[in-house]
């Protein structure tokens, strides 16, 4: 059954564009959120005929799911309609954190120790029946909402099973699937059993065309596809790399919260015979896959075999919690704090504490080392993209020297004015910070230049843009 108000334009994403509290009064209080998405929905314009469709995620969307049937209130979605959906906690869980974050995304960026894991169980064929109803439920509702001819663009590894379950309810609509993350190789995607293998790959060709944002990503999709099935059927592969926010990073960065976290953060950072100490800043989620210890360790060893760095530079890292529900999480961000503290013990002097370590998000304490950067340290083991390696040129007050990642999707664009770095080889690494500490300051502007031009050349805006125009465009 079709909606009544049908969309010619839908989003379908686990998280939508709002969330919801519950007050201790009873009332929902609700929050906006941001992102590309958000960013990109709204280039459409107010005219067209546009929903999103997402997941309850905690107790107060359920309850606003409760209240309303799940098609939000448009005062609180910025006059963006929402169908949220009241998934059974249950399965959403196992949906959500079994599969979606502890299988596919450990497959995508190659996180497995594999003497011990993966280990596919019955218990994980029970929690792939979650994702398979959790997958379902978009597709439902995505065919109650959709007009005629609708245009549909599915987002990232929580919904790999929506496209083809929309195109069998669905013939008439044009769908797009689109990646956030890597995509694995083939021999590191058969870790998976076979036959979910086979379902995740054909779920996603059930799209006309299924997007990423390199062709690294892509061409290891279209590996998988042919090794296991053959060939990508009639599925069209596309490449849109999505770029920073330069309008809005650039005039978020100069508030005058941000000016007064600078002079917190100078203050922390400290002088040395008489001129600001540099600053290497890292900005990250204690996300696995970002690989903070091995940054740390990294710096640690350039104080070692660069002494005449000590006392004139400070790492000031960044390492906002990321999935604590997770086990591994926790343990992780206990190891990046862990280390930070060993290598402020071991090199520590009055007046110095070589690395500044915040754990609490604040956008506008990050927006503020952005722009004091001297170097910009962006070195995950595997990244879809990383916006903060594009992020940094954008806003940067006097030029920041970019040591990446080549595991990192921003690689593609930004590596040939990057600094680029094994993220495994901490040796290397090292040597490559005192690279950029030292690069002469021409160089460091002009190469800053290029990195933002390079960052900037597809912002949120155009990425969707393009994503729509190009689904509408197939025959």
């Amino acid at each position: 059954m079709v909606s009544e108000q049908a969309a010619q334009v839908l989003v379908a994403s686990n998280r939508g564009p709002v969330s919801y509290t519950l007050r201790d009064d009873g009332e929902l209080e609700a929050r906006r959120g941001g992102g590309g998405l958000v960013s990109g929905l709204s280039a459409i314009g107010p005219d067209t005929d546009a929903v999103w469709v997402c997941a309850a995620l905690g107790e107060g969307d359920r309850e606003a799911v409760r209240r309303t049937g799940g098609r939000l209130d448009q005062a609180d979605t910025g006059d963006q309609r929402v169908r949220m959906l009241g998934i059974a906690p249950e399965v959403y869980a196992d949906a959500y954190n079994a599969v979606a974050n502890s299988t596919l995304w450990f497959v995508h960026h190659m996180l497995y120790q594999t003497p011990l894991e993966p280990a596919f169980g019955p218990e994980f064929r029970a929690q792939w029946a979650s994702y398979e109803a959790y997958n379902r439920a978009f597709a439902e509702a995505l065919a109650d909402e959709a007009g005629d001819g609708a245009a549909v663009l599915v987002q990232d590894y929580h919904l790999a099973l929506v496209p083809g379950m929309l195109r069998a309810l669905r013939p008439d609509l044009r769908i797009g699937h689109f990646s956030h993350t890597p995509w694995a190789p083939v021999d590191y995607f058969r870790l998976l059993p076979d036959d979910i293998a086979r379902q995740l790959l054909r779920g996603i060709l059930g799209a006309d065309r299924a997007a990423f944002l390199t062709h690294r990503w892509a061409d290891a999709f279209t590996a998988c596809c042919t090794e296991l099935l053959g060939d990508t059927g009639k599925t069209r592969i596309g490449v849109h790399s999505l770029g920073a926010d330069a309008d809005f990073l650039r005039e978020r960065a100069h508030r005058a919260d941000v000016d007064d976290r600078i002079v917190s953060l100078r203050e922390q950072i400290g002088e040395a015979d008489g001129a600001p100490r540099k600053a290497i800043v890292r900005v990250d989620r204690t996300e696995l896959s970002k690989n903070i210890v091995r940054g740390m360790l990294a710096y640690r060893q350039l104080l070692t075999d660069r002494p005449e760095w000590r006392g004139r530079v400070v790492h000031v890292a960044f390492a906002y919690p990321s999935r604590q529900d997770l086990a591994v999480y926790r343990s992780y961000t206990a190891e990046v704090q862990r280390v930070a503290e060993e290598i402020n013990e071991e090199f520590g002097q009055e007046g110095w504490l070589p690395v500044v370590l915040h754990v609490e998000d604040d956008f506008a304490r990050s927006l503020a080392s952005y722009r004091l950067a001297d170097v910009a340290l962006v070195n995950p083991i595997r990244d879809g993209m990383n916006l903060v390696a594009k992020e940094i040129p954008v806003v940067s007050d006097n030029g920041c020297a970019l040591v990446l990642s080549r595991e990192a999707g921003a690689y593609e664009e930004l590596g040939e004015d990057a600094v680029v770095v094994n993220p495994y080889d901490i040796s290397a690494t090292a040597a490559a910070l005192h690279t950029a500490l030292t690069m002469p300051d021409d160089e460091r502007t002009q190469r800053t230049k290029r990195l933002a031009a390079a960052a900037t050349a597809l912002p949120p805006q155009r990425w969707f843009l393009d994503q729509l125009e190009a689904l509408r465009a197939l025959e």
